[in-house]
């Protein structure tokens, strides 16, 4: 679903604002990593994307992210991630069993 990337773009400006709900940088990069959709989130700024998945443990994830072009390639920036509450996992598992049959 994504361009070819090369890898994840991780600073002191977004690291922060990520971990801060608790969520790990190894969760984020498996979660888009493995995204079974992405789509566009409505931030009037920047072009972003949103993604939503299980990491290995099972937690359900929901994160934003840019596509930044560097000297080295494409890059995937996350901008800010969280775990789902109770009635997104639902939501998130419904969607994907009415995918599934498709």
């Amino acid at each position: 679903m994504l361009p070819l990337v090369v890898g994840f773009d991780w600073d002191e400006g977004n690291w922060p604002k990520c971990g801060k709900h608790g969520v790990g940088r190894d969760e984020i990069e498996y979660v888009i990593s493995r995204a079974r959709f992405v789509v566009d989130d409505p931030n009037p700024g920047e072009k972003r994307l949103r993604t939503a998945g299980k990491t290995e443990a099972g937690r359900y994830v929901f994160v934003a992210f840019a596509l930044r072009e560097k000297e080295a390639g494409l890059h995937i920036r996350p901008i800010s991630a969280r775990y789902m509450h109770r009635k997104e996992i639902e939501h998130y598992e419904k969607e994907m069993a009415r995918f599934a049959q498709r």
